[in-house]
């Protein structure tokens, strides 16, 4: 019989702000009131136009563009991101502030105003234009601390640091100052590289999008249908967190956002069916930093790897389908079998929305099915199939008067778009000075080498080596930022060991994300912990136990890249999803200890090894794993028979 857990005194209501600010540097931002404010929106709005006007219209000098949209960058980073968190006057930013904006923005558009020059002189740079860049690069750097954190500060801190020290043959210091500045600086091999050239392209026009679209009340919308289908289910929050995540991962990219937003709703439904709280704040945890891995944005990351891989967007949003769903199939696995564990009922249907009347709002998926077919089927660049979306979120808002975009929330949500790239701008423009360093120095083809030779023909070793290099430097710092880095020293070594391209960035891919749940820095579990009043520790703890199919999937395409449809054919797709998807069902049970009834140790090793044997690609493998996984099926329903638990099919 199912029971509810015992009624407890009521929480104090959780201040969902202040949780943001703690475990998101993008949210401790300047305060802002009145005309000040207003002000504020109208330049960060600006510069979102500017930004749709340059992508979608104009013609200008690869240099010229890069270098003005750094210079809005870092401008804005200062008129947003106060120094620290705390001791903040409204309507007031320091001197100090207003100098480096003006002197960090000054540089950059230096940059801009004198290109043609600039990319003619060659190498001959005055000492003057090299104290230029320098000012540049520290400016971006503190944009970097201010938005984004210190982690991948440190990270690009130790790289230069090599290079000044022991990368460079140069035998002077201003001799090796000179290069790192003209090579980082003044090239497109450093801050104007592969990043925030993307970043400047496609990724603003998406952030924009997904401003606009969370404007609509689409958020909701997603939440009020999950819990309408599934809510009354045994569990039935806990199933609501895991889809919800899932389709809001489709318009935000931030694994905090995602956790603290639809958390707040799906958090104290959980508690309230049952769930302990850190079981419930690592269900959120989990399913919200799915969403980053869940097209069609996949946390912007998408268009980095489009660029870096030379494959159509659309096909890499197609390939990320597949390990996908089994990502979010293994959470839903999980919380339904703790659920059973439990005995946890759902929620009463007096107590969840009417479908019907939800389904009238079905016109909110407009602007994402749009933006879908527009990018699949070629019929519009990125950039045109975003602004297209754009104006149909603006048009679908009409038909509903509580989020409709007036002419203020037009406002409104181009300056929430205008703020949200700075952080993501600011992170590629350190992880283009990440790896610059790495390539001007050498160092990634010694790493290349060194893993090479450590892991000799044994692909599984290189994988493991990569897998605990993506989650250390992966730790506190954002996904594209973490991908960046990642595609420049660790997918290479999995593609010299024999892994197809697309396999080995999405393995990099996969592994950044994970490092958003994984202790110590585990900061979408730690978000979650605390809207949940739970211990951080052992709700991070239980979110990587909840996400281990993020730790499987990867390995499963890297060694069979038919889950990513490559040198595939239907049969082959649908023979390693079905065997991929039972094999975590496996090993997700054997992590719960229950199946039917209690699992005792003996049957927990049996279906964690046969679950992963139907994971690993091979006939052999697959009929073991099989055979395995059915002994203890068979066990599991023999020994609930008898102890009277099996449930009837009729309840």
């Amino acid at each position: 019989m199912a029971l509810f857990k015992k009624k407890t005194k009521p929480e104090a209501p959780m201040d969902l702000e202040a949780v943001m600010k703690k475990f998101d540097q993008e949210s401790n931002v300047r305060i802002w009131e009145g005309k000040p404010r207003i002000a504020v929106n109208c330049v960060l709005a600006a510069f979102s136009l500017f930004c749709l006007y340059v992508t979608l219209f104009a013609s200008w000098l690869e240099e010229l563009r890069l270098t003005t949209f750094v210079a809005w960058i870092v401008f804005l980073g200062f008129l947003v991101f106060p120094a620290r968190k705390s001791h903040q006057k409204p309507n007031h930013i320091p001197w100090y502030d207003i100098l480096t904006m003006v002197l960090g923005t000054g540089a950059f558009l230096y940059f801009s105003f004198n290109a043609v020059t600039i990319i003619q002189q060659g190498t001959r740079f005055a000492p003057y234009q090299i104290v230029i860049g320098i000012i540049g690069i520290l400016a971006l750097a503190e944009v970097c601390r201010r938005s984004v954190g210190l982690p991948i500060l440190i990270v690009a801190g130790c790289f230069l640091a090599y290079a000044l020290i022991a990368g460079l043959s140069n035998p002077t210091l201003w001799g090796k100052l000179n290069y790192i500045v003209r090579y980082l600086f003044y090239s497109k091999e450093g801050i104007l590289s592969t990043p925030v050239n993307v970043c400047s392209k496609f990724i603003v026009v998406f952030i924009i999008f997904g401003a606009f679209l969370e404007r609509t009340g689409i958020a909701d919308f997603f939440i009020n249908v999950a819990n309408s289908i599934l809510g009354s289910l045994s569990g039935g929050p806990a199933k609501v967190a895991v889809v919800a995540s899932a389709l809001l991962g489709m318009v935000s990219g931030s694994s905090v956002a995602n956790t603290v937003g639809s958390g707040s709703v799906t958090i104290p439904l959980m508690k309230k069916t049952g769930y302990d709280s850190e079981f419930a704040a690592a269900t959120e945890a989990s399913a919200s930093t799915g969403g980053q891995i869940m097209p069609p944005i996949m946390g912007a990351a998408a268009f980095l790897m489009a660029d870096y891989v030379q494959i159509p967007y659309g096909q890499i949003a197609l390939k990320a389908i597949l390990p996908a769903v089994l990502y979010f199939a293994g959470i839903f696995v999980a919380v339904h079998l703790e659920a059973k564990k439990l005995g946890l009922r759902g929620l009463s249907r007096e107590e969840l929305p009417r479908l019907r009347p939800l389904l009238k709002k079905v016109y909110l998926l407009l602007p994402l099915v749009l933006l879908v077919y527009l990018v699949s089927t070629s019929t519009r660049s990125i950039q045109y199939a975003a602004a297209i979306a754009i104006v149909a979120a603006i048009f679908v808002s009409l038909f509903d008067k509580k989020n409709r975009i007036t002419p203020k929330r037009l406002l409104e949500a181009l300056a929430a778009g205008g703020q949200g790239t700075i952080t993501v701008a600011a992170a590629c423009g350190i992880a283009g000075v990440i790896a610059g360093t790495i390539t001007m120095t050498g160092l990634a083809n010694m790493l290349i080498n060194g893993i090479v030779m450590l892991a000799g023909n044994q692909v599984l070793i290189a994988l493991l080596l990569t897998m605990i290099c993506c989650i250390v430097l992966g730790m506190g710092v954002p996904t594209t930022a973490t991908y960046c880095i990642m595609a420049a020293t660790c997918a290479p070594i999995l593609i010299r060991m024999g892994v197809p391209a697309i396999a080995a960035h999405f393995f990099v891919f996969y592994f950044g994300i994970v490092a958003d749940l994984t202790p110590p820095v585990a900061l979408a579990a730690y978000a979650g912990a605390a809207i949940a009043q739970g211990n951080p520790m052992k709700t991070a703890i239980t979110a990587t136990k909840l996400a281990v199919a993020a730790f499987i999937v990867p390995y499963v395409f890297a060694l069979n890249p038919a889950m990513l449809f490559v040198d595939t054919n239907l049969v082959g797709v649908i023979t390693i999803s079905v065997t991929s998807f039972v094999g975590i069902f496996a090993v997700s049970a054997s992590l719960e200890g229950y199946l039917k009834t209690d699992m005792p140790w003996y049957e927990r090793v049996v279906c964690c090894v046969g679950g992963l044997m139907l994971i690993f690609p091979g006939v052999t493998t697959d009929v073991i794993g099989v055979a395995m996984v059915a002994l203890v099926f068979v066990m599991q329903f023999a020994a609930a028979k008898k102890s009277g638990t099996l449930p009837n099919p009729a309840e």
